[in-house]
């Protein structure tokens, strides 16, 4: 074989090889080509997949959350009705509250009345025996009596006047003061001596008497006109 035939021969064998290469490089591209277009299906895949799984789970969560309305609808209505009847037990309560409190104060102030007045009618049998007193006195200490008012009879008379204090008993002085319906009785009128004593009480025919504050008899008097 000579140099040319030779030659080409080579030549024949780099192009061979140089095919072959070729042919090798291209089954390198297409795997390549092969691989990058299984990542994408494999990535489409994974988002479509992921896609439906969120979906399913927001659509277990959407049916979870009704059914859990569902659940919390009767329970919220027997949360009002027992809000309802808390606020109606409450209202009741502050309602008998402030009727309680009216009845401590209204038998309170009737307890203290009775107290205070509990001996009245005992005190105004009394009051007759105290002007008996009073007249038997006043005899006893006038120069032209006599009539002697004895330093028992004293002692006696001093300590009922002592007694009935206490029990919350007070004369109405009325001599010299002017007339007030509210405190005394006028029997009659006469003429004033002086011009003073116009309008005002003259005379006490029978003394006046409070017990506790209260009028339990008036001062009957003879007024000036």
């Amino acid at each position: 074989m000579n140099k040319e035939e030779l030659t080409q021969e080579e030549i024949k064998e780099q192009e061979e090889v140089t095919s072959t290469e070729q042919g090798v490089n291209e089954l390198k591209e297409d795997s390549k080509k092969k691989s990058k277009l299984q990542e994408v299906l494999h990535k489409f895949v994974d988002d479509v997949t992921g896609k439906d799984k969120s979906e399913a789970k927001v659509s277990e969560e959407a049916t979870d959350t009704e059914e859990t309305e569902e659940e919390i609808n009767p329970l919220q209505e027997v949360v009002d009705k027992l809000m309802a009847e808390k606020s109606e037990l409450s209202d009741k309560y502050l309602r008998l509250s402030a009727e309680f409190q009216n009845y401590k104060r209204r038998t309170a102030k009737e307890k203290m009345d009775l107290i205070q007045t509990a001996g009245r009618d005992v005190i105004k049998v009394l009051l007759p025996v105290l002007d008996d007193f009073d007249r038997a006195k006043k005899a006893a200490d006038d120069d032209d009596s006599v009539e002697a008012f004895s330093e028992g009879v004293q002692l006696v008379y001093e300590k009922l006047n002592r007694v009935l204090e206490q029990k919350g008993l007070k004369p109405l002085n009325a001599n010299g003061e002017v007339f007030n319906p509210d405190f005394h009785e006028a029997l009659t009128e006469i003429p004033a001596p002086t011009e003073d004593l116009k309008g005002k009480v003259i005379d006490t025919i029978e003394k006046g008497f409070a017990l506790n504050d209260k009028i339990i008899r008036y001062a009957k008097v003879v007024v000036g006109k």
